[in-house]
């Protein structure tokens, strides 16, 4: 073991989760999904986002719901990952994948009484389960969603007809959106995302503070569809200056960084906007942690984590 890798291992055990050279299954794999759904809708303060204090900007959302929602989907997640066992990447794959996850839709609005709860991380960890089913030995962040990558860039043939908002954003702000991140290889996720949340542990903050802060880094890069529907460019400027004050006031674990996140709380909740995008992102930081995924070297912190 490398003393890389070693230093990974001390922090993770250190911290209570699994150690990296976990072996997977489907059920696992679908567990770890779910989990990390479950640990994002518990992390508090989120700013306008569901939390442990209320439903954020979202009248029709609220903790128990999210949390219905999350344990709905563990057939779907489970299934992804038995059809991505042992396959290479093809437009079959991504069709079957597809029509899971539609059903999983299904599964979450009858959990939900019809709110959109987790949509768009359905997409999200559904790939990045089949990457993990795909990456065999290779369980690098970069990996894993190069696998997932290759599914999400093949055509849906049976994909249901009409725009979805976030398509509309997407062409109304040149944006990338849910599926440019996918088909880029999940940049947030394996090169925003999980270093910070490496880094953060290697300097012994609480795991709440560390997730917080996750959080605000891929706020303070995301062109985050969900907040772009529902407020526009104010919405979404809004989240990134604020994201990055809370990161140079010195992030979730210090006072000053606490008092630009309730900040940035009230100013989202005021544009009735929530990072979505961003949470379903970190939701997917935690999925990769869950599994073991690991950068290629440890990452060096930046000022703005100093």
């Amino acid at each position: 073991m490398s003393a890389i890798t070693y230093g990974f291992a001390r922090v993770r055990r250190r911290t209570g989760h699994p150690p990296r050279a976990v072996v997977v299954n489907s059920a696992l794999l679908a567990d770890f999904a779910v989990t990390a759904l479950i640990d994002e809708a518990h992390l508090t303060p989120k700013p306008a986002l569901v939390d442990r204090r209320g439903c954020g900007a979202h009248a029709d959302l609220d903790l128990p719901t999210m949390l219905r929602s999350a344990n709905s989907l563990r057939g779907a997640f489970a299934a992804m990952a038995d059809a991505a066992f042992g396959q290479e990447p093809s437009r079959s794959l991504r069709e079957t994948l597809a029509v899971i996850g539609r059903e999983g839709e299904r599964a979450m609005l009858a959990a939900t009484g019809g709110s959109n709860a987790h949509r768009g991380a359905i997409w999200v960890l559904g790939l990045l389960t089949a990457g993990v089913a795909m990456a065999d030995a290779d369980r690098t962040a970069g990996r894993i969603a190069a696998r997932a990558a290759e599914v999400a860039r093949y055509p849906d043939r049976f994909a249901p007809a009409g725009d979805s908002n976030g398509s509309r954003v997407c062409l109304r702000y040149g944006v990338a959106g849910a599926r440019g991140e996918a088909t880029s290889g999940f940049p947030h996720v394996a090169h925003i995302g999980l270093p910070a949340l490496l880094v953060g542990r290697a300097r012994g903050l609480a795991e709440e503070d560390v997730r917080l802060d996750v959080l605000m880094s891929l706020m303070a890069s995301l062109d985050d569809t969900c907040l772009l529907h529902r407020g526009g460019r104010a919405a979404s400027t809004t989240a990134r200056r604020g994201a990055r004050a809370v990161l140079e006031a010195g992030g979730a674990s210090t006072a000053m960084g606490r008092q630009a996140l309730s900040r940035l709380d009230a100013k989202l909740l005021a544009l009735n906007a929530s990072p979505g995008g961003s949470a379903d992102l970190l939701a997917a930081v935690l999925f990769l942690d869950r599994v073991g995924a690991r950068p290629g070297r440890m990452p060096r912190p930046s000022s703005a984590w100093r």
